[in-house]
């Protein structure tokens, strides 16, 4: 529209002239706007490339931001300038629970100390380190490493778009529990064994001493001795038990085992123990064999654990018994059919609230009748790491005053 309206204000100026006069004329003037204008279309144009350069290379980085956080096994955060949430890779989505991005992350980490390090940061362009709990959904612990991300070449940051602030997470919640478990565990053991040593010294020294000429007060205090030593000497093997199973933990077994016949053999083995208890022991033989993948001596010691505990417990003020038998599981198509040995009782039960701490190291529910009874708080941990060793299952079951079940399903060959 431009360009005919020139030509009729140019051709109608010139209407005097000779008809070829005008045309040069026309032409001319037509010719000095279009390279008068060259200059602003040319520079039109380089606007254009210079903002579909920026889109793209912003699109580039979205993308190279996205690989690169997603190749970090830690949580991590990306930040913009308003402190809203640009990326988040898959192991922060799942710890934070973050349904969408841009967000503030006010809205995802509501945590003071937080928050006031991610404002430190923005306005020192200083890294920052800090402690983080979460205690929502479940207790994490982090330490949290802020940093500031510097543009290129020092270009200003023209919209939220543009990364300013990255958040990387350390997970220390795994590692914090293993520490607390080792601590429990030194402390545990030494107190375990801090016991009996104490009474051996003690009527050592008993015996060097005043009763050093009195026949009836040794052979009184040597018998508990015994005892006493007979515990430090069960505590320790169950210790080198409890550290062999845990070395061994990443070999899958992958032997054939006959439960019948290893069942008959912990039968043979425990016989007496449960004879002097005044114990029965019931073994439902079944007519086929049953045979499991795993190791024999792993799994005789589970089922030696397990028969020994239901004869120790095993009697509630009368006659007691032990039944012991076995079951196929049918499972989905895709799941490998597992076996069920189950160890049952007519024993003095655990109450409910015992039960999720049963395989606990050291954890009883009778702490005064288990030492009583020889025990050292570690048969079930060493049951329960063997059977996950095998990539089977424990279950327990039991009613105060009513008796146990233990059930363990193991991969069927």
């Amino acid at each position: 529209m431009l360009f005919t309206a020139t030509a009729l204000v140019v051709i109608s100026s010139y209407t005097s002239l000779s008809f070829s006069s005008a045309v040069f004329a026309f032409v001319s003037t037509t010719c000095g706007l279009a390279w008068a204008s060259a200059p602003i279309a040319k520079e039109r144009q380089q606007g254009a490339k210079v903002a579909r350069s920026k889109t793209a290379k912003r699109k580039n980085e979205k993308i190279i931001w996205a690989q690169v956080i997603e190749s970090i096994p830690d949580p991590v955060f990306i930040l913009g300038p308003q402190n809203n949430l640009l990326y988040a890779n898959e192991h922060a989505k799942n710890i934070f629970n973050i349904k969408k991005l841009g967000i503030g992350i006010s809205a995802i980490i509501r945590t003071p100390k937080f928050l006031e390090a991610i404002d430190a940061v923005a306005e020192s362009k200083e890294k920052k380190k800090i402690q983080l709990v979460e205690r929502t959904p479940i207790e994490r612990q982090f330490t949290v490493n802020i940093a500031w991300l510097e543009r290129e070449n020092g270009l200003e940051r023209e919209d939220k778009s543009d990364p300013t602030i990255l958040v990387h997470f350390r997970d220390l919640t795994e590692q914090e529990r293993l520490n607390r478990m080792r601590a429990d565990f030194i402390a545990n053991a030494s107190h375990e064994l801090r016991t009996p040593i104490a009474a051996l010294l003690g009527f050592v020294e008993t015996l060097q001493g005043p009763a050093k000429n009195d026949e009836a007060a040794r052979e009184k205090f040597l018998g508990i001795m015994a005892v006493q030593g007979r515990r430090m000497t069960n505590l320790v093997d169950d210790l080198l038990s409890l550290s062999r199973v845990e070395m061994n933990a990443h070999r899958i077994p992958n032997e054939k085992v006959n439960l019948v016949t290893l069942l008959h053999n912990t039968m043979d083995s425990l016989s007496p123990l449960a004879e002097q208890q005044n114990i029965k022991l019931e073994f439902e033989e079944p007519e086929k064999e049953f045979i499991a993948i795993g190791e024999e001596d792993e799994l005789s010691q589970v089922f030696q654990n397990l028969v020994h505990n239901a004869i120790k417990y095993g009697k509630n003020n009368g006659e007691g018994y032990v039944r012991i038998y076995l079951a196929d599981i049918k499972r989905d198509k895709n799941e490998q059919e597992k076996i069920k040995v189950i160890v049952e009782d007519n024993g003095i039960g655990i109450a409910s609230h015992h039960i999720p701490r049963l395989t606990e190291r050291f954890y009883r529910a009778n702490i005064e009748q288990s030492r009583e009874k020889g025990g050292t708080g570690l048969g079930l941990a060493i049951t329960k790491h063997i059977i996950t060793h095998h990539r089977g299952e424990l279950k327990i079951n039991s009613r105060q005053d009513h008796g146990s079940i233990f059930s363990v399903l193991l991969p069927k060959a």
